[in-house]
This record gives structure tokens, C-alpha cells and sequence, in this order.
């Protein structure tokens, strides 16, 4: 499934969009024509940093028809979206590992209020019962669940990005890229959280049920014989719940977000700034993203911790028991967590790109013929 995604995005009779230099034209490219194209691409702060193709808001001279000098691959080439997909697997599965001890607190806050009353009394009774090395419990399933998410996420988002904006026009894709980024990034997540439904049900079993496995090795045999395959997926449609508007959300906030503070905060132009000012301009972003991330999918990541301690619970069943107040149980710490964790996320996700020297288009930008429709004039 995921190859015929990737070969009809680097074959689409729309692969055009992915520049605004037409290789197969019929009469030569003038001068400027040339020089347009052979200009080395500024240098921006993440795959979703990026401008219009000629069918998508996302990939304005993004590259020729051949990868531009000094990029390792061409702009939506398979190996393109695999990278991509590398870039995921780095920066979700370190970032999303980096903070275990948090995020167990946090899975504790919300199925056991009564004992584990505020963040630093959860840290403090955690500490009491298993030591410093408890709070890395469930490290294994956090890194492993996280990295193939990430994979499948950071991946088919670029993929479905393509096709949808391939789909619906150049112009169409430029006025509509809130709906275009979240359209894509819905898509990708669902994906996404099948492949990531085992390790998250196993983590949760382990930081939140006392005694009953300290590893994964020992988690999964357990929970395959009390409650077969099931036991890994009943947490799916939940965590579709919680994952989906919280990807839609990152995705679609960050973008905006980022052209916003190119517009009207950062002091110069973003083609003026170094590598490392754009890396902070995508980590201020990220952050703010975040925060919106966890407020928008927090009852649900409060029913899934539940769901997968509660056996033979269904979503509904838990999200009766807990109560509307119940639903928002450590919401602060998951801000915390999810804002730090996505505005990282972003950061090394860039910095894998220009490590790798992937192609790194400009912002979204108008296109000429919209600006002729609508008469304006200028930058906009």
C-alpha cells in the first residue's frame, strides 16, 4: 500500500508541482528562466516549511526536474519521501523517549488520581516504590512504537500532500493549504497509529499496572495469553481519537505558525537567515503547535492510559467513569510534555534534513496566475 502511494506521488501526471520549471517545455527557457532554476534553494526549517508546487501550497521552485546541485535526491522522489520517513523515525522516536519518566507520571496522574495526586507528589511516590530506574519503565515499547509511527507520520504526510495537492489545483491548493495540511496529515496519521496501537497498549500496561511486567519481553507473552492479539489494538480507535487531531493540529499549526513569524516577527528575510536562526524560528513554532496539540487531544490520551489498564473496558465505558473533570486529569504535564516534544521534533527533523542535504523549499507564495485573477500586485 505504502509503495503504491509513494510511486503514484512520484508519478502523477501533476508532477509539475513540485516546481515551477517545466523541463518539457516546447520552447527554450529564457535567460532569467535559467538562472531561476539553477539558484541554490534557501535554505528553510522543515519539510512542511515549504512553498507551493505547481499543483500544491507546498513546493514553489522547489526543485528542476533533476535534484539542484548539492541536494542528495530529487524533491518528491521516492528516495525523497523515505528520507523523510528517516527523519520521523529520528526525531520521534529520541524525543518521545526522552521524556518516559514525564509521560509515565502523567499515564499515572490520570488512572490513579486518588494516589498519585500532582506531578512532583507523582514523581516523589514513583521514586518511593521503584527507584530512579522505574522511571524509565516502558522505554522499549515508547522507542520502538514511536519510531514506526514516526516513520509512517513524517512520511505519508509528504506523500499525501503530493497527491492531494496534485488533486485539487495549483490555485486551489494555495487558498485552501490549512485544509490541504490537514487533510494530509489526518491521512498519515491513520496509518500511523496502526503501526504504532501494540507498543502503545504494551507501554501503558506496564507504567500503570503494578507487578505486572517491568519489560517488554515480559509484557507481551502476559498480555497475548489474557487477552490475545486483541489486546494490542482494543486502544485503536481511542488513539485515533487522540492522534489524528493531535497531528492535524501539529501539522497545520506549525505550518501557519511558521509563516506567520516569518512575516511579521523575525526582523529579516527568512532567505537572509542562518541555518541555526531558522532552527530556532521552527522550534518557537513547534512549541506553540504543541501546546495546541495536547489541549485538543488530551481527553482522549486520558481514556486510551485508562483503557489499556482497565481489562475488558470499552472507550465509552471509561469515558463514563472518569466524567468530563475526570477527562482533563494531567493535562499541565502533557502540555509540557507535547509542547517540549514537538517543538524538538521539528528541530531534529530539520537538522536530519540538512544533514542528509534534502531539498528545503520556501514558504508558500501566491501563484502568478492567482495574482492576475485576483489583480494584485506585489508580495503577498
Amino acid at each position: 500500500m505504502f509503495k503504491s502511494l509513494f510511486e503514484s506521488a512520484q508519478n502523477s501526471t501533476f508532477r509539475s508541482p513540485f516546481t515551477s520549471v517545466n523541463c518539457q517545455a516546447a520552447s527554450p527557457a529564457s535567460s532569467s528562466d535559467l538562472a531561476l532554476a539553477n539558484v541554490a534553494t534557501p535554505a528553510v526549517t522543515s519539510l512542511d516549511d515549504v512553498s507551493p508546487r505547481k499543483h500544491s501550497p507546498n513546493h514553489n521552485f522547489a526543485a528542476a526536474a533533476a535534484a539542484p546541485l548539492g541536494d542528495s535526491c530529487e524533491f518528491g522522489s521516492n528516495k525523497y519521501f523515505l528520507l523523510c520517513g528517516l527523519g520521523g523515525i529520528i526525531s520521534c522516536g529520541s524525543t518521545h523517549t526522552m521524556v518516559v519518566p514525564l509521560d509515565l507520571v502523567k499515564c499515572r496522574l490520570q488512572v490513579d488520581p486518588a494516589k498519585y495526586k500532582s506531578v512532583f507528589n507523582g514523581f516523589r511516590v514513583s521514586l518511593a516504590e521503584e527507584g530512579v530506574r522505574g522511571l524509565g519503565k516502558g522505554w522499549a515499547p515508547t522507542f520502538i512504537g514511536y519510531s514506526m509511527q514516526g516513520l509512517c507520520k513524517f512520511g505519508l504526510y509528504e506523500v499525501f500532500k503530493v497527491i492531494y495537492g496534485d488533486a485539487i489545483g495549483e490555485e486551489n491548493a494555495f487558498l485552501y493549504r490549512t485544509g490541504l495540511y490537514l487533510a494530509s496529515s489526518a491521512s498519515a496519521e491513520f496509518f500511523a497509529d496502526i503501526a504504532l496501537a501494540p507498543m502503545e497498549a504494551a507501554k501503558v500496561k506496564i507504567q500503570t499496572t503494578p507487578g505486572f511486567a517491568k519489560t517488554l519481553r515480559e509484557a507481551l507473552p502476559k498480555m497475548t495469553a489474557q487477552e490475545g492479539i486483541g489486546a494490542f489494538y482494543k486502544g485503536l480507535v481511542p488513539l485515533w481519537m487522540r492522534q489524528i487531531p493531535y497531528t492535524m493540529m501539529k501539522f497545520a499549526c506549525f505550518e501557519r505558525t511558521l509563516e506567520l513569524l516569518y512575516k511579521y516577527v523575525v526582523p529579516k528575510p527568512r532567505a537572509d537567515c542562518t541555518k541555526g536562526e531558522q532552527l530556532i524560528v521552527t522550534f518557537a513554532a513547534g512549541y506553540i503547535a504543541g501546546v495546541f496539540c495536547a489541549i485538543v487531544s488530551h481527553p482522549a490520551d486520558t481514556v486510551v492510559s485508562k483503557l489499556n489498564q482497565a481489562k475488558g473496558a470499552s472507550a465509552l465505558d471509561v469515558a463514563k467513569q472518569l466524567g468530563w473533570a475526570g477527562l482533563w486529569g494531567g493535562l499541565v504535564p502533557r502540555i509540557v510534555m507535547i509542547g517540549t516534544l514537538t517543538a524538538a521534533q521539528w528541530f531534529i527533523y530539520d537538522a536530519v534534513k540538512v544533514t542528509l542535504r534534502m531539498p528545503r523549499p520556501p514558504p508558500p507564495e501566491m501563484p502568478e496566475s492567482l495574482k492576475k485573477k485576483l489583480g494584485v500586485t506585489g508580495e503577498q
